[in-house]
């Protein structure tokens, strides 16, 4: 199966991930999102990118209740420049990336929800989006809380010096208000920094995965975000195996 599918499941311990099926399933969703980015006892989170992009939900098998879930939408060359997050970053370089390219976007984990499968269950899900477009690039926003930068200082020190982006793809500077890495000191806490990054951006960080040299300030969602690659040739083979059991089930 080329996409997510509704009838496309995949179980672990009490958890399945599957592809939204209707309003109801996509409600149940945006009302996650609305509680992990919104946080101002907003019901929803929508926009103009949610008609356009397949939507991946993680549940309790028991109850329904939804405790993660993403979107993704292909991209092929210059239509990058269309993406999300091309809003916020100038993306023109990987218009010329010669493979397809995912992104993967609102990514939210519940927060009274502590499951290692969850996270396992969503990347299950990806690698088999993946897998079947013939994916080169994994890409988003990977977004820390709030939008005060002194927070994050080291963790932004560790991104620069340890995690930047290749320059061939290195995604320029669009947004109004940003945070450059360059211009925080060079030292930094080891043990800070790793405990400030997102559980997503830990887990492309930990497959490879490349950052931009700045952060975006959002003040519409409350949130600093990087941009996040990931690409697929240069996951080590050890983790590749790992993700691919997981999206085959077993």
């Amino acid at each position: 199966m080329d996409g997510i599918g509704a009838t496309t499941v995949l179980v672990k311990g009490r958890l399945r991930a599957r592809g939204a099926d209707g309003a109801g399933d996509l409600d149940r969703l945006l009302a996650l999102r609305a509680l992990c980015f919104r946080g101002d006892g907003a019901l929803s989170d929508r926009d103009d990118f949610d008609a356009l992009c397949e939507h991946v939900l993680i549940e309790e098998v028991e109850t329904g209740t939804v405790v993660g879930g993403f979107r993704l939408r292909l991209y092929h060359g210059a239509a990058v420049l269309g993406s999300y997050s091309a809003q916020y970053y100038g993306l023109d370089r990987l218009s010329g990336f010669g493979a397809p390219m995912l992104e993967l976007g609102r990514f939210c984990l519940h927060p009274d929800w502590h499951d290692a499968d969850t996270l396992r269950l969503a990347w299950g899900a990806i690698t088999r989006r993946v897998d079947g477009a013939g994916v080169g690039l994994l890409f988003g926003c990977s977004s820390f809380a709030g939008c005060e930068a002194a927070r994050y200082r080291d963790a932004f020190a560790l991104l620069r010096q340890r995690h930047g982006a290749p320059e061939g793809w290195r995604p320029g500077v669009k947004a109004g208000e940003v945070v450059r890495f360059g211009d925080l000191p060079d030292g930094f806490d080891r043990l800070l920094a790793l405990k400030a990054l997102p559980a997503l951006l830990r887990t492309y960080l930990g497959m490879g995965g490349w950052v931009s040299d700045h952060a975006v300030v959002d003040r519409g969602l409350g949130t600093l975000h990087v941009f996040t690659g990931l690409e697929i040739g240069r996951v080590p083979a050890g983790r590749a195996r790992l993700l691919r059991a997981v999206a085959s089930g077993t």
